[in-house]
């Protein structure tokens, strides 16, 4: 689950993290209010979306007076940014957040992930702040330290301070630099984050060490532990497919293709997208309906699918194990019937109940064309959806 920027900071404040003062407005009205508040001779606007690269489109403005604080809010409200991030639909920006101008001194980058290889979290810093750490590690993969934590002991001091001298802090700051980076490993720890990310941190004329940005993604799976951050969920932000999918537990990931896909399994899931692109389709979806999917959620599963409108075909591939196949049957005619199918059917299954699995779609009436495989399969969807 992604937050936005300001909710991510005042998580961060919690934890002792150092922050700019800001405030967010939903109007310009608002806006101009929270400058005259804030009583800085400096205001930053920005836009609060779920994306990277707001400055480059136009989403951050430096304002040096309250007339200049509603023209940059009135500019920026209600547009619609188009980042890297977004995709070329861009997003609408609903809100603001209004913050303190700061002294900066230097920009300097610290993100904490969860390390796959290592299974652990790992640290990074680099002194390229402001920069997207991905063109970093493209273009200077010298100028990113690491350091992984054991989840034993937690962050040492010694590692804190081991990045700050790697990154060129200050001297005389690189104890606040310490402090800040045990704080954010805290904070990331004890919310379950799976990403957070600093960029930049800076270090101002008068010797602060502070996040001027902050991007705080949380573990699903462990949100139930974490009802105030559940509470900042923005579906505004978010799809209205997968919102509608995550009630009834289903793993959905909208995409940009015309061939949707029900799958059960996230490895096969992907397989499958990964098929279809190799025969030159384009998978409009990521689902896994799970291997405990009932009848319910299967003809959930498929109308989620169906309400896309770029959707011009499906695939459903199915290798039951725990999942039944004859429950997948059950739930593909039952949504079919109430939709009305009016596109292109492909059904691969394999695995338990299967042969019930198939004479259930072979007597739905429904046109449905069976695959022998999923090669066979993803070939003959994508050959009909052409």
């Amino acid at each position: 689950m992604n937050i936005h920027e300001y909710q991510g900071k005042e998580i961060l404040k919690q934890y002792g993290v150092s922050v700019p003062e800001g405030q967010v407005a939903f109007t310009v009205e608002e806006a101009v209010q929270a400058a005259q508040e804030l009583g800085s001779a400096v205001s930053v606007v920005k836009a609060q979306i779920h994306a990277g690269g707001r400055g480059k489109a136009g989403g951050v403005k430096i304002a040096k007076n309250l007339d200049e604080v509603r023209t940059y809010a009135e500019e920026i409200l209600g547009k619609v940014l188009v980042t890297h991030q977004t995709g070329p639909e861009g997003k609408e920006v609903k809100r603001l957040l209004i913050e303190q101008g700061c002294d900066i001194r230097k920009e300097y980058y610290i993100g904490l992930v969860v390390d796959r290889s290592t299974g652990r979290v790992v640290m990074m810093a680099s002194e390229e702040g402001g920069t997207e750490i991905e063109e970093v590690a493209e273009k200077t993969p010298e100028k990113i330290f690491k350091e992984i934590i054991d989840p034993a002991v937690g962050l040492q001091a010694f590692q804190a301070r081991k990045l700050a001298y790697a990154i060129h802090i200050p001297t005389e700051l690189v104890n606040k630099a310490v402090k800040f980076m045990i704080s954010l490993y805290t904070a990331f720890v004890e919310k379950d984050c799976s990403i957070a990310e600093i960029n930049p941190l800076v270090v101002t004329g008068d010797g602060n060490v502070m996040a001027l940005d902050a991007k705080l993604n949380f573990d699903s799976n462990a949100l139930y532990r974490h009802s105030d951050v559940q509470a900042l969920r923005d579906l505004d932000e978010e799809d209205e497919k997968e919102i509608e999918a995550s009630k009834f537990d289903l793993s959905y990931i909208a995409l940009d293709g015309n061939i949707g896909c029900m799958v059960n399994g996230a490895g096969l899931a992907m397989a499958t997208m990964d098929i279809i692109k190799h025969y030159g389709g384009e998978p409009a979806n990521f689902l896994d309906v799970g291997g405990g999917a009932t009848t319910e959620k299967v003809t959930e599963a498929f109308k989620i699918i169906l309400s896309d409108e770029k959707v011009k075909g499906i695939f459903v591939n199915i290798f039951g194990g725990i999942m039944r196949c004859d429950v997948i049957a059950e739930g593909v005619v039952a949504a079919a019937k109430q939709i009305g199918l009016d596109r292109p059917l492909v059904v691969r299954l394999e695995g338990t109940n299967v042969e019930l699995g198939k004479k259930l779609l072979n007597e739905s009436g429904l046109n449905i064309v069976a695959a022998d495989s999923m090669a066979d399969g993803a070939q003959k969807i994508v050959s009909l959806v052409k």
